[in-house]
């Protein structure tokens, strides 16, 4: 390997985004190949085949599960930091983006060129452009024009035998699969042709906080009827937390309404007060501002420049060093006493640090078919949940508990969610819900899980890469397995 790597290797000290992967414990890559071109790629896949190592592909490093960079196997890492040009064409309103940039350095990009393109992608702005897409990819813009993946229209990708496909070259068998099947199944994709999407010069958003106090669980229920049946500008959440109340000290359930509208003030509030009265929304609570604005205001960075989208260091607030996530989907309104289930979970002492994220559904996401891609999640859905469970890094010695604590908690929330099978999204990488043997898998035990992430499309997904990948070289806990592993 020392022949064809040696220009662009770093030792294995490179660090690690997420702390619970960092203990002395935490096996280690033999090396980490920063590559410059695709060529280097296929350089490493060659070498790393023929001395039996496994491929783990890191572009923002922010699989939750860490299958991007560890493995119990002896493995290497292919780290696409340095392949991460962002080339924006504003008159066909197109930008072709390698896997290594992140999401804040495409938006930055794109925003410095227009301030009415952008990309219906997410509100992390240091998550790897590479992992996102090929996972699905929510965000602001998706009720209007999809997930990120439906707006993937071309890719470059190295395959296992070191081949440079394209589009066309590839096929659509696999094109489809790898917007969406997972990333570490197929091949390794360099660069993604993505289509732009017109945004207004003016977008609105607020954020309304509720606590129990202040009827935040009729509020709550109230908005799993009123969210799904918005219009297609709006994207709407629910963050719950636990906080002490301000009037007595007293710990209680803090539900924060937030929205981005596209378009005014002016159109937004009389809609929001004929549709959701119960909130109370008035102009004052609303802030007009541009779509990249947006981004920074509903990721919790509303005082930052847009300087902060190229910092691939920096922390979100948006989760604390270490924290265990899992994915629900909801069909039918949980009733009143279900909330209050879950209120009674997030007052358990391992809540203190916990949030739960409640996404609206809705709009085109009820119009594109299930199968249009791997990523099946679309009409029937009122919402998602996220749930995380967080701990900061001197906690790591207990980070049982916590992960105990969200376990008990989505256990409890079985009976009001998404049923055969209960669903989930494989960009919140859960391990809970099935993996892979370190050796062969067989169809029936992978699509345990599989089955949970991709519904039907999974067979579709086995098919694909039985062609591509028939000795199943790339591989990880969760990959897709050909048929006759």
């Amino acid at each position: 390997m020392r022949l064809f790597l040696i220009a662009f290797l770093f030792n294995p000290t490179t660090p690690l985004p997420f702390l619970e992967f960092t203990t002395p414990s935490t096996p280690k890559p033999l090396v980490i190949v920063t590559p410059l071109h695709a060529s280097h790629i296929q350089a490493t896949i060659y070498c790393s085949r023929k001395h039996g190592l496994q491929i783990r592909t890191r572009s923002g490093g922010h699989d939750f599960e860490g299958l991007s960079y560890v493995s119990e196997l002896p493995f290497v890492i292919v780290d696409m930091v340095n392949l991460r040009s962002v080339d924006i064409d504003v008159d066909n309103k197109v930008a072709w983006v390698q896997s290594g940039a992140v999401l804040g350095e495409l938006y930055y990009n794109i925003a410095n060129r227009s301030n009415t393109l952008a990309f219906p992608a997410g509100l992390c702005p240091t998550v790897g452009i590479g992992g996102y897409l090929s996972g699905g990819g929510y965000g602001l813009l998706f009720r209007k024009h999809g997930l990120a993946i439906d707006n993937v229209i071309d890719a470059q990708l190295v395959d296992v035998n070191g081949r440079v496909l394209d589009r066309k070259s590839m096929g659509e068998d696999l094109f489809w699969a790898i917007r969406g099947g997972g990333g570490g199944s197929f091949g390794i994709v360099v660069a993604w042709k993505v289509q732009l999407v017109s945004v207004p010069p003016t977008v609105t958003v607020f954020t309304i906080n509720k606590t129990l106090e202040q009827n935040a669980t009729k509020l709550v229920h109230r908005w799993q009827s009123v969210a799904p049946e918005l219009p297609d500008e709006f994207y709407s959440g629910i963050t719950i937390t636990r906080v002490n109340s301000s009037e007595d000290g007293k710990r209680t359930i803090l539900a924060s309404f937030h929205a981005s509208f596209l378009g005014g003030i002016d159109e937004l509030v009389p809609l929001m007060q004929e549709r959701f009265p119960e909130l109370g929304l008035v102009r004052e609570d609303c802030v007009e501002m541009s779509w990249i604005e947006s981004i920074l205001y509903m990721g919790n960075l509303p005082n930052e420049t847009l300087n902060i989208l190229l910092d691939r260091t920096y922390q979100s607030p948006l989760l604390t060093p270490s924290f265990k996530s899992k994915s629900d989907y909801v069909r039918k309104p949980i009733p009143e006493i279900g909330f209050q289930g879950m209120w009674s979970r997030l007052f358990e002492e391992e809540g203190e640090s916990a949030s739960i994220s409640f996404i609206a559904y809705g709009g085109i996401m009820d119009e594109i078919p299930s199968t249009a891609t791997p990523f099946p999640h679309r009409a029937g859905n009122l919402y998602k949940i996220v749930y995380n469970a967080g701990w900061q890094e001197e906690e790591n010695i207990i980070s049982e508990r916590y992960i105990s604590w969200i376990r008990r908690l989505y256990s409890y929330m079985g009976s009001f969610v998404s049923k055969s099978p209960r669903q989930a999204y494989i960009n919140y990488r859960d391990l809970d819900i099935g993996m892979n043997n370190e050796g062969n898998t067989s169809f029936a035990q992978a699509s345990v899980w599989g089955r949970k992430y991709f519904l039907n499309n999974f067979d579709r997904l086995v098919r694909v890469k039985t062609n591509v990948d028939p000795q199943n070289f790339f591989r990880h806990e969760q990959s897709i397995p050909p048929f006759f592993h």
